[in-house]
């Protein structure tokens, strides 16, 4: 990979690594090649400070003013996070006082990191893969236990075991493809070994597999877009209230309520929910609805699942494209997620029949939180999340991306090797898959990848 821009940056950077805001204990990191000067600058010329022990200091500014006390710890290189020699300052957690500090080491020589710079040097310079740098980010930003949990694992770097695992697999049968190619003059015909094609069977299920695991994972770091639609009055604003578990909507018995989108983000089992609340659908006269109705629209094309909410007190029981049909004008070939909700089983006339719970429907009350239970059991179904999944670990797009690209030119090389015995095809198609299962751990990456990567981490990590 390219890094020559990146691997000639040794300036020494600074940040904050706290959050942002008052606290009791605020934190300041400092990574470069040689910080001497930056601890008798800081703390006095002369103290020796023990790798990986806390020293209790007093914090100088220029004219020898103290700024601050605290905790000093040093981490040499190659012993430390990002492989350079690290120092951290523990002081009092008051953004005055942490700002003072930061300061006083741009003084000393130092300049701010950019978003992700220390985990930026950690790749760089061979603590962490690409894969286990991103986890850090996803743990920081992790809004469920499970997906807290399943970014500790790629941390540790389970993912990255399982994606070398596969690159190795590729490389030994590619060997024996490549022989067989270079060689046809031998006697051992390599393409028609059946331990051969046993190999690449094996390699295509369990890549099929390691798909599943980490879409499951790519659920807990994203979380699930789900969108409420339906007609005016059917109850959005009552449901999304009801999931949410607060009144996050304005409901009223006027139909139209809702003009613009309204988000919302609950936790559904461990499993992140993004909920849109929109606009009821329907043809008007009102500029501000039309615009509410546009924007509904908007947000159904991007959504990974559906709830169409029906007023169920007035509506018969119909299939879903008798209920929403101009959805099926709009997307014919579109077959996404989407769940029929009937609504307002509480009003239903003494004597009728409550909807019963399919996989594509389900009969509730907002009102009163019958089939709320079910119809959280049946959102995660229909995105495909398997409860407690065992060895689930933080995965990104990217990386699905990357999986489901390898997988299917595993499956095309297998093919032209039945169909054709076109080990050519093969061998290119398994180099193609190793490739993209690389870029995955940053064995082969671009440094506007690694840019785009980087850049959305917090400052500070």
């Amino acid at each position: 990979m390219t890094l020559d821009n990146l691997q000639n940056n040794t300036d020494t950077i600074v940040a904050i690594a706290t959050a942002p805001g008052r606290g009791g204990v605020g934190v300041i990191r400092l990574s470069g090649s040689d910080l001497s000067t930056y601890i008798d600058g800081l703390i006095g010329s002369g103290r020796v400070l023990k790798p990986r022990q806390a020293h209790y200091a007093s914090f100088y500014d220029a004219e020898g003013a103290v700024l601050d006390q605290g905790l000093v710890l040093s981490f040499p290189a190659p012993n430390s996070f990002t492989g350079e020699q690290v120092l951290e300052l523990h002081g009092h957690g008051g953004p005055v006082i942490l700002d003072c500090l930061v300061n006083r080491c741009i003084e000393l020589g130092a300049r701010l990191a950019r978003p992700g710079e220390f985990s930026e040097r950690a790749f760089l310079n061979d603590k962490l893969d690409l894969a286990q740098a991103e986890a850090v980010a996803d743990l920081i930003d992790a809004s469920s236990t499970q997906a807290a949990r399943s970014a500790v694992r790629s941390l540790q770097g389970e993912f990255s075991i399982k994606i070398r695992d596969f690159v190795e697999r590729m490389i030994v049968i590619r060997v024996f493809v490549e022989a067989a190619i270079d060689f046809p003059e031998e006697e051992i015909d390599f393409l028609a070994d059946n331990a051969l094609r046993e190999k690449l069977s094996l390699l295509r299920s369990d890549l099929e597999r390691f798909l599943a695991t980490a879409e499951q994972g790519a659920l807990l770091r994203d979380g699930i877009n789900l969108v409420l639609a339906g007609k005016p009055n059917a109850g959005k604003s009552s449901l999304l209230n009801a999931l949410a578990g607060q009144d996050a909507a304005i409901v009223t018995d006027v139909a139209g309520t809702t003009r613009d989108v309204l988000r919302e983000k609950i936790n559904l089992d461990g499993v992140p929910l993004n909920i849109v609340d929109t606009a009821g659908l329907r043809e008007t006269d009102d500029i501000v609805e039309q615009q509410g109705v546009l924007r509904a629209w908007g947000e159904i094309e991007k959504a990974d699942a559906i709830l169409y909410v029906v007023d169920a007190a007035n509506h018969d029981k119909q299939p879903l494209e008798s209920l929403w049909p101009e959805y099926f004008r709009r997307f014919p070939d579109t077959q996404p997620n989407i769940i029929s909700i009937f609504n307002k089983q509480d009003l239903l006339q003494k004597g009728a029949s409550p909807y019963s719970t399919t996989e594509k429907s389900i009969g509730v009350s907002a009102k009163t939180g019958t089939g709320l239970s079910d119809l959280k059991q049946l959102i995660l179904k229909a995105v495909g999340y398997k409860e407690q999944a065992e060895g689930v670990f933080s995965a990104r797009r990217r990386h699905l991306s990357a999986i489901s690209k390898a997988t299917q030119l595993v499956c095309h090389g297998i093919e032209q090797l039945e169909i054709a015995n076109a080990g050519e095809l093969l061998a290119e198609d398994l180099r193609e898959a190793q490739r993209y299962l690389s870029e995955i751990t940053g064995e082969f990456t671009s440094d506007d990848l690694l840019g785009v990567i980087f850049s959305s981490f917090c400052i500070g990590k």
